[in-house]
């Protein structure tokens, strides 16, 4: 009977549990930026209140909160703290998943909904003594008094309906137009920013008085609408926004000063470096220029590790848009052309924390100002002098850089598995997309293909027959993986035509290559290709520097044929001219970049 009955018990407390966490509510109070101040403010607090509690709220900011209580409670609550003054005006009722974890008290952790302590109420004073009795009568005892009720709180009203339509009345458009942006953002309005108060918008004002502990008439009083935009706003605490004026680049606008400082000047770039953990940066851009200035800007920009890949990208006569993200960062990027100066800004923040970029980047957008002066091209105060910067800024490399080669006229290219793994995106010569035809991880060969049409000035022909032991090899590749401009080749010797443990399939090498070498072609000495370089083995054996190993032709074929690419095949004799060599194996190789 009992191994009956457990279950029913559990299930019913599971569901009693997921019903409590459902009305599980807090009082909202205040928050801060950092937890040293929140730590202080929430004993503050304790001193002179009940269930005082502290969570952090995410991207730094930590809250203060009493509770938890249901709605009802939380609600009632609310309104007579707020009226007698002892939590902020702008307190309100917040669910339990707005809480992260839990900092105060110390310890503790968010339990089920306590029913609030009444608060004190006055002591009447006590009734005057009763005058006493005759001595010759018996006194008769007094009744004590009835306990008096404490008045309940007026309730906090600034304007009446009538008054709040009045001030309403003296709105202007864009006032009327930034109440009904407050409202969307709160969650209550979903209709077109047009200031004007038909029904949606009177919806959406009483539905917002009524989460907020006002009466629900639909008209938004003096205090209301600045209860509401202060709500707004909140987000902008501790940003700074101020208005920046940088003379020796000729701009005014407004910048997030509690977050950024100037850093340096590196032209056309008016550094702001962050000041906290939150990351941000900003760039000023100005320089004297034309329209192939501006063009060329917009290039070199999009090889800066603060403009992501991925993004819009919008170029036209007199200007260009830049906007990018990863898993790090969101970067925005504008400039305009305008009388021989180009002008414009950065924004780099953080990436999950869009609210606020929006918001800031929008108050950025509308202050931009161009005025008198233009940064000096030759203006440096920064001592980076390092070939991957431009102006200061770090350029965006390759996860990895390998080796590959044209295998046909249309620009199927053959590489190392190497190169491939893990890419967002892959590069032929650092500018032309590819993709993935095909790839055996036994050979270590992969095929690629580039999403648009290339004619390669050199392909492949493949060597006809068993290349012979002790022969003359050469290999074309980018030994040092892109920092030089063209290929090299490395020279050495056939020494096995099987791997170190009998492998077919695979050619063993003498040959002092590097890493980037890996996937370019191996040449005999008649210049028909034998063989793709392939990366050392990796584990536990340090082999000697001296030796590789390359996929043998059979190997390439195999792959080749399964990518459905035709090669074709050597019918070169005798030995090639070095000088031929090299100039047909330079047209040949690839560079190949796998990025994140």
């Amino acid at each position: 009977m009992t191994k009956r009955v457990f279950p029913l018990v559990a299930a019913a407390f599971i569901f009693a549990q997921t019903a409590v966490a459902q009305d599980m509510t807090f009082i909202q109070i205040e928050a801060q930026p950092s937890l040293a101040r929140a730590e202080q403010r929430v004993r503050d607090y304790a001193g002179a209140l009940s269930n005082v509690n502290g969570f952090s709220l995410g991207a730094g900011w930590y809250g203060i909160a009493l509770g938890p209580y249901t709605r009802a409670d939380a609600e009632a609550l609310l309104r007579q703290l707020r009226a007698e003054g002892r939590i902020p005006s702008d307190s309100y009722v917040a669910g339990s998943e707005e809480y992260e974890s839990q900092f105060w008290p110390v310890g503790a952790s968010i339990a089920a909904p306590v029913t609030p302590a009444p608060l004190p109420v006055p002591t009447p004073a006590p009734a005057p003594a009763p005058a006493p009795a005759p001595q010759t009568q018996q006194a008769q005892p007094v009744p004590a008094p009835a306990p008096v009720p404490a008045p309940a709180p007026a309730p906090v009203i600034d304007e009446t309906p009538r008054e709040a339509r009045a001030s309403e009345a003296r709105l202007s458009r864009e006032e009327r137009m930034e109440l009904q942006i407050a409202l969307r953002w709160a969650g209550y309005y979903n209709s077109a920013i047009d200031g004007a108060f038909g029904r949606g918008t009177r919806g959406s004002m009483s539905a917002w008085q009524d989460a907020n502990g006002f009466e629900a008439t639909g008209i938004l009083t003096t205090m209301q609408r600045a209860e509401l935009l202060r709500q707004y706003n909140a987000v902008l605490d501790g940003m700074g926004m101020q208005t920046v004026t940088e003379t020796r680049a000729g701009i005014r606008m407004q910048l997030p000063m509690g977050v950024v400082r100037f850093d340096k000047y590196e032209a056309p770039f008016v550094h702001y470096a962050s000041t906290n953990d939150i990351g941000a940066r900003v760039l000023l851009i100005s320089q004297p220029g034309d329209q192939s200035t501006l063009y060329g800007l917009y290039e070199i920009m999009q090889t800066l590790e603060i403009v992501p890949l991925e993004g819009d990208r919008e170029r036209t006569r007199t200007g260009f848009l830049l906007e990018g993200a990863n898993n790090r960062i969101v970067s925005h990027t504008e400039t305009v052309l305008k009388d021989g100066q180009i002008k414009g800004f950065t924004l780099i923040w953080p990436q999950g924390d869009e609210e606020r970029r929006t918001r800031i980047l929008a108050l950025m957008q509308d202050s931009f100002e161009s005025i008198a002066g233009v940064l000096d091209p030759g203006a440096v105060t920064g001592t980076d002098q390092t070939v991957d910067l431009v102006s200061g800024l770090r350029i965006r490399t390759p996860k990895v850089s390998r080796s590959g080669f044209y295998v046909d006229t249309s620009g199927s290219v053959v590489t190392t598995t190497e190169a491939v793994q893990g890419c967002s995106r892959i590069t032929l010569d650092g500018q032309y997309d590819a993709t993935v035809a095909a790839a055996d991880t036994a050979s270590g060969i992969a095929v690629l293909r580039p999403t648009g049409t290339l004619a390669p000035m050199q392909v492949a022909a493949l060597a006809n027959g068993a290349p012979r032991l002790q022969s003359e090899i050469a290999v074309s590749g980018y030994s040092f993986e892109g920092t030089l401009p063209a290929p090299t080749m490395t020279f050495g010797t056939l020494s096995d035509l099987r791997g170190l443990n009998g492998e077919d399939g695979v050619d063993r090498l003498e040959i002092s290559a590097l890493p980037g070498d890996s996937g370019g072609p191996v040449f005999d000495a008649a210049g028909a290709v034998m063989g793709m370089l392939l990366p050392k083995e990796s584990g536990t054996r340090v082999l000697p520097a001296e030796v590789g190993f390359a996929a043998d032709v059979s190997s390439l074929r195999a792959v080749l044929r399964q990518a459905g690419v035709s090669v074709q095949t050597s019918r070169a004799t005798g030995a090639m001219a070095p000088e031929d060599l090299t100039n047909m194996a330079t047209a040949m190789t690839v560079l190949v970049s796998c990025w994140e």
